[in-house]
């Protein structure tokens, strides 16, 4: 044998050997890739709460990777978070409310749609009417879940948190106060309260604001019977102005919510949808003197 084919014969041993070695390499590493993949899939079954935690670094990873790159953080739960609704997508009646009151109120009609929901979810449940809680919340705060009073009422409806926290406990605490759904339930319940124990529904609001050992409750319960028939009368498809240009309404008693609307109270005798029940006899008015 030449030494030329000698060499051929050893060069091709060599390619062969060196090609084998590396599928044999290469079988194995993806056989050992295999193995450690299914291995970890097994574990993060097993084991639910590593899983959590490596999400957790991974989409911490990718935030600090965005801010790099676009310099603002993305939350994607945060339109989940948000009190908003399409108006599109409410009954009729409703829609129309939330698009009057975000006009009034110089609110966006998307988390006004939300609480008019709300407060007709909730207003069934209580067997309020829940136009009158969208009254409340007119006079109240303007829409605003951030107001308080010079006295501690907070939120939509001004809903005085201290004496109210335990009703907050089943919401995270005092700190739902803010949560627009959470105060409209809390406020509701207290409103609900109020008119039990008045026997009035106008008895009840003025339990409400704060004026029960007061003989006038500074235009109060006018102005929010007023917002009530208005927004009755939306509901029903009827044309209301905003703005009554005629009356001017009296300045909240040191109890109420220290409301900073335009709203004023219309004639409430032409207006007033219907005449509240009369006062039921009660012995324990006294229980309710706290309650707002």
């Amino acid at each position: 044998m030449s030494a030329s084919k000698s060499m051929t014969t050893s060069l091709r041993r060599f390619a062969s050997a060196v090609t084998k070695g590396i599928f044999e390499i290469t079988q194995n590493s993806v056989a050992l890739i295999g193995l450690l993949v299914l291995f970890a899939s097994v574990t993060l079954v097993a084991r639910p709460e590593l899983r959590q935690i490596g999400e957790i670094q991974l989409f911490s990873w990718l935030q600090e990777r965005q801010f790099e790159v676009s310099g603002v953080v993305s939350d994607l739960l945060a339109s989940d978070r948000a009190t908003a609704a399409d108006p599109k997508e409410l009954p009729k009646p409703q829609a129309a409310i939330a698009l009057w009151l975000s006009k009034k109120y110089n609110v966006a009609p998307e988390p006004v749609s939300a609480i008019v929901s709300e407060a007709y979810d909730v207003g069934q449940r209580a067997k309020l009417d829940p136009t009158l809680i969208l009254a409340v919340i007119a006079v109240e705060s303007g829409f605003n879940p951030f107001a308080q009073s010079h006295v501690g009422a907070q939120g939509l409806m001004q809903v005085m948190t201290q004496i109210h926290s335990d009703k907050y406990q089943s919401f995270g605490g005092k700190f739902a106060a803010f949560d627009p759904l959470a105060n409209l339930r809390v406020g509701v319940k207290v409103l609900q309260d109020c008119i039990r124990i008045a026997g009035s529904v106008e008895g009840g609001l003025k339990y409400y604001v704060g004026a029960a050992n007061q003989e006038d409750d500074g235009g109060y319960t006018a102005k929010v019977m007023a917002e009530h028939a208005k927004l009755q009368l939306i509901g029903q498809g009827r044309q209301v102005p905003m703005w009554d240009t005629t009356n001017t309404a009296a300045n909240l008693p040191a109890g109420a919510a220290g409301n900073k609307t335009k709203a004023v109270a219309p004639n409430a005798a032409a207006e007033s949808p219907a005449t509240p029940p009369p006062p039921a006899a009660n012995t324990d008015k006294d229980a309710i003197l706290a309650l707002k």
